[in-house]
């Protein structure tokens, strides 16, 4: 007699043509007449042994399957069709209850990390349930999942690594990345993060344990911009680390040797952009992560020709903060043209603003962009970057090097220059001092001041100090989040200039066009999206973003203007266009409702 295990089953689930086909091959021997399976019971330590695994849509098996596993709230019939019986205690719960007892059980962590943890064991576990969970509280459990945890993560992944998450790509796999790309379990990839973990938020060299900031980010694309979890890929590329502390670890998870550059990292970095784009094809998205300012500029560079590329660090950024100016706007008034900025950082995030917000002024006063750069001044490590340094100069520095005396520190920059908005960058935390606040309050009657390093402890300046060292009159906004201030018997709430906002809805808009390349006038649709979806009841807050309670609406009208403007650009593919772009990306997003099994 045949047991209901020894069969071959093939299952067809999902849509767009997503399929997952089971198969059980099983070999039984008899032992001391106790049934043993693929005779690995008879093999010693020392005998290799073929490691048959059995995947099958139905008992055991499924409720291990993160994707169609649903707990307690599989019903009766789906427990009798599917070999459950026994197997889950009697008691039957719906997934609103499961979502209710899981959120009680998170609030009782008073560590973050072990949240983080508890949310990464649930994605691995019950898909569906994880992303439930974060769409409807969003805004508790998205510093949870991304930053600031994220970072702390990262910096501890070694010890808290359980189980693999995306494809790691190393040294070892160069000439082979085609075939490490074919191991994945997936090939109808639509978007892939990747990062060499030389630059974690403001955390530095992390190496191979920069993981946890692509498994972050694509969580966020389904959970807010509503692709599906099976189209996402997390990438690391490892290089080796120079992280002293990471080599030493006798936990560290990566390659432990210094970082490869020049030829040998070019060369990797060619071969897994060849790789992808022979693998998954013209239209998938690759958004790069963390990379250090010399690779990230290059690749950027390189890349944006051939590939349908998009950096996180440079574009997202700088589409949220324009966003955010653009907001502000209806409580500091004027024109973004009537504005002085300055920064405090050059790197990719601030020369990334610097180039978009130059970009809106261009496009809305037709003036040249060589004209509306120099109402931008940036400061780095050696102080206001000025012509007369130039020569010493980044290439991705030099549009900034403008005609003024030198000038050392931020405090007499913001004296010299006299800006009406003040951008950290600089991943330097507590550089805006009571000083530099004080100096921006005393030339604006409401400085708009955005301290965007993450995380928390890097940020330029909290949210209480903008608040009281100005006297209540900042508009403020960071790259982390803070809580509610209050100041003079009057609550303030900061807004959080956070990428979420801008990247699953810019990815959702290319990826339902079917867009080949990015160009900047998608980066200025996003924000002018995302900026008319402030309203009067957040700038009676302060706000200069809307909450994040509403974001998978949000996603769905940037995604619908990044969409538009490909159409227009002659850059989408997929035809015909959609007559209503709002209605079409709602219906293309992912759902974590469960699903009846038959």
């Amino acid at each position: 007699m045949i047991s209901r295990q020894t069969f071959l089953r093939a299952v067809v689930l999902g849509c767009g043509g997503e399929r997952k086909v089971w198969a059980l091959l099983e070999r039984r021997t008899m032992m001391n007449g106790v049934e043993k399976t693929n005779g690995e019971d008879l093999a010693t330590e020392e005998q290799l042994i073929t490691p048959w695994t059995v995947s099958v849509a139905s008992g055991y098996t499924l409720l291990r399957d993160p994707r169609h596993n649903k707990g307690l709230a599989f019903t009766e019939n789906e427990r009798d069709a599917h070999y459950l019986r026994g197997l889950l205690p009697p008691s039957l719960m719906t997934q609103e209850l499961q979502e209710k007892k899981l959120m009680h059980n998170l609030r009782q962590y008073e560590v973050p990390l072990q949240r983080y943890m508890a949310m990464m064991d649930l994605q691995e576990r019950n898909e569906r349930l994880f992303y439930k969970l974060l769409i409807d509280n969003v805004e508790e459990l998205l510093p949870v999942v991304y930053t600031p945890t994220v970072g702390e993560a990262c910096q501890k992944y070694g010890s808290i690594f359980r189980r693999p998450q995306g494809l790691y790509i190393s040294l070892k796999e160069k000439g082979k990345i085609l075939e490490v790309l074919k191991n994945w379990p997936e090939s109808n990839i639509q978007v892939i993060v990747v990062t060499d973990g030389e630059r974690i938020l403001g955390l530095g060299d992390l190496g191979c344990q920069g993981m946890g900031i692509p498994v972050g980010k694509l969580s966020l694309y389904t959970a807010l911009g509503g692709l599906r979890p099976s189209a996402c890929l997390p990438v690391t590329i490892d290089v080796g680390t120079n992280n002293e502390k990471l080599l030493n670890d006798e936990f560290y998870i990566g390659l432990r040797q210094r970082r490869a550059t020049g030829q040998e990292y070019a060369e990797l970095l060619e071969e897994f952009m060849t790789a992808v784009k022979k693998n998954y094809g013209e239209k998938v998205l690759v958004q790069f992560e963390d990379f250090a300012n010399h690779n990230a500029f290059e690749l950027l560079e390189k890349y944006s020709p051939t590939h349908l590329v998009f950096n996180d660090d440079i574009q997202g950024t700088a589409s949220v903060v324009l966003a955010g100016l653009l907001a502000a706007l209806k409580l500091v008034g004027g024109a973004l043209a009537d504005h002085r900025f300055l920064f405090l950082g050059a790197g990719e995030a601030g020369t990334g603003i610097a180039e978009l917000i130059a970009l809106e002024i261009s496009k809305q006063t037709k003036a040249p962009l060589e004209e509306t750069r120099k109402k931008i001044w940036l400061v780095d490590s050696k102080g206001l970057i000025v012509s007369s340094r130039r020569e010493s100069l980044q290439h991705f520095k030099k549009p900034w090097a403008h005609d003024h005396e030198p000038v050392k520190g931020l405090l007499d920059a913001v004296k010299a220059i006299k800006p009406t908005v003040l951008i950290g960058s600089s991943g330097v935390g507590k550089t805006f001092t009571k000083e530099v606040v004080e100096a921006m309050a005393s030339i604006n009657e409401k400085p708009l001041i955005l301290a965007l390093s993450n995380p928390t402890s890097q940020s330029e300046c909290t949210a209480e100090e903008a608040y009281t060292w100005s006297k209540g009159r900042a508009i403020f906004a960071s790259g982390s989040p803070f809580d509610p201030v209050e100041y003079n018997r009057q609550v303030f709430v900061p807004g959080q200039a956070n990428n979420a906002y801008i990247f699953p809805g810019f990815g959702l808009g290319l990826i339902m066009s079917g867009a080949i390349r990015v160009h900047d006038d998608m980066l200025l649709a996003a924000s002018e999206a995302l900026a008319a979806q402030v309203k009067q009841e957040n700038f009676d807050k302060g706000l200069i973003y809307p909450p994040f309670s509403n974001i998978r609406n949000i996603s769905a009208n940037i995604a619908a203007k990044v969409a538009a403007k490909a159409y227009e650009l002659g850059l989408a593919s997929r035809l015909p266009r959609p007559k209503d772009l709002v209605k079409y990306a709602e219906s293309c997003m992912y759902s974590p409702i469960y699903r009846s099994y038959r």
